[in-house]
């Protein structure tokens, strides 16, 4: 085999490697924290669909990994025991889902001795 053979087969190898690499390395996988409201507001995260509207004004500790590829989203956040009630009042049981919550696009599970909330979107159908 040639050397011009050989480094063209050289540099064809080298580029799937580093295509290989970069593809499995920069999914549209997202994680955003939130220390409180005020962040989430700064963020747009709620105007962006990543955060819930009916989250409370007393929420902390906020997190969200959102897949634009595969439109999935979970989070969680803590939030004071003030606002329990009306979160709360927002939510619907879930029949058949083992104590889930729902409203609108998104799942809930709430554990209300912690304050802490899991959520995440439907799939979509």
């Amino acid at each position: 085999m040639s050397s011009l053979k050989k480094m063209m087969l050289a540099l064809l190898v080298f580029s799937a490697l580093v295509f290989l690499m970069l593809y499995t390395n920069f999914d549209d996988v997202q994680i955003n924290k939130y220390p409180s409201m005020d962040e989430v507001r700064e963020d747009t995260a709620i105007q962006k669909g990543w955060i819930p509207t009916i989250i409370p004004d007393s929420a902390y500790d906020i997190s969200e990994t959102h897949d634009l590829d595969t439109n999935t989203l979970f989070g969680s956040f803590f939030y004071k025991e003030k606002d329990e009630t009306g979160f709360m009042d927002h939510l619907t049981v879930q029949e058949d889902m083992n104590n889930t919550l729902h409203w609108g696009n998104f799942f809930f599970k709430v554990d209300t001795e912690a304050n802490h909330v899991q959520y995440r979107n439907r799939p979509s159908l």
